[in-house]
């Protein structure tokens, strides 16, 4: 779970657990951290997939702040068919798509793996989302036959809509007289899952993240993500400049962001499934193939959570869920649905 030390000053942390403020013993200070990049090319993407046997493309270490370039899910093809100029396609995705030959079996481009040195089952990842920036000046938004939510209702149609974003407004131009607010955020972010699992489609999120589609994810928020094998192997990709909870019709505002993200590894704390911070609330979160089930995930968490962080009983935090949080559908097309609970922090007066 995510413990007080994650959500609180050092100096509330100390006063909660009784000890002097900054503690008897004096550690050695920590290396400094680094700034380091990553740019998308064919050796330094996962296409389509999350796993414990990738070849990393970048090591770092705990607390180094990596900023990273992803790339839009999609190919040059389908945005040149769609009304995109070739001359505004990303060189980067035409040289992934045409050079990358290990695809499969999802089809998002996730920038990484990057191996954070002293990262071990068990752990927790920290990714501290600091900034993200639009890297293009268009997104898209499309559906399938036999995709989305309304399969029946759409089944034997396909359209793809190029979007423009506006920069400097921070909107999107729907259509003429309709404008979306801008809420960058990275739809996949995860984690390799265990090694029994295999290579994993990167389109159904599970307990190593991964293909979250959680809106809330913007600059100033972090992500919690349990640790299944050395390194983490942390992946990140499926840009979204704004997108609805629930995600309808299978894709958000597509599109290619820059990312600054901190990296901290925790060996003090231990997680089952993903969790979340906002300035303003705590996430936890629960998938499954049944709605119901990953509904039960979450809530559960949250409970759990509760007795934890606030030293509530089972019973209270149960009641506290229900009078207090909100319990809201990620999205409902990746195969496992996502449903995630936010707690307000502002209830919690110590």
């Amino acid at each position: 779970m995510i413990r007080t030390a994650s959500v609180v000053s050092a100096l509330t942390l100390a006063a909660l657990l009784g000890a002097p403020a900054g503690g008897a013993a004096q550690k050695a200070p920590a290396p400094k951290a680094a700034l380091r990049t990553l740019e998308p090319a064919p050796g330094t993407v996962a296409y389509g997939y999350y796993w414990s046997k990738a070849t990393p493309a970048l090591h770092i270490r705990s607390g180094d702040v990596v900023r990273l370039h992803t790339l839009i899910t999609s190919t040059p093809q389908r945005l040149e068919a769609a009304g995109v100029k070739p001359a505004d396609v990303e060189k980067e995705l035409r040289d992934v798509v045409a050079n990358v030959t290990d695809k499969g079996p999802g089809g998002h481009i996730l920038t990484g793996p990057i191996y954070v040195d002293g990262a071990q089952p068990g752990d927790v990842l920290e990714v501290r989302i600091q900034r993200i920036d639009l890297a293009i000046p268009y997104a898209y938004n499309g559906f399938r036959p036999g995709a989305g939510f309304l399969p029946e209702d759409f089944g034997d149609e396909s359209r793809t809509t190029i979007v423009p974003l506006d920069r400097k407004r921070m909107v999107a131009i729907f259509k003429p007289g309709i404008e979306i607010p801008l809420r960058p955020f990275f739809g996949s972010m995860g984690v390799a899952p265990p090694d029994s699992m295999g290579r994993v489609n990167s389109a159904p999120p599970s307990i190593h993240a991964g293909n979250l589609d959680n809106k809330e994810l913007v600059a100033g928020t972090t992500l919690y993500i349990p640790v299944w094998v050395p390194g983490a192997l942390l992946e990140v990709g499926d840009g979204h400049a704004a997108q609805g909870n629930g995600e309808v019709d299978i894709t958000a505002l597509e599109t290619s962001l820059v990312g600054t993200l901190k990296v901290i590894v925790h060996k003090d704390m231990h997680l089952t499934w993903p969790q979340a911070e906002t300035p303003t609330h705590w996430i936890t979160m629960g998938m499954d193939k049944d709605l119901v089930t990953a509904t039960k995930i979450a809530v559960r968490q949250m409970i759990e959570c509760l007795q934890q962080w606030q030293h509530l009983s089972r019973e209270d935090a149960y009641q506290l869920t229900s009078v207090a949080a909100d319990v809201d559908i990620t999205q409902l097309v990746d195969g496992n649905v996502g449903v995630h609970v936010m707690i307000p922090k502002a209830i919690f007066k110590k």
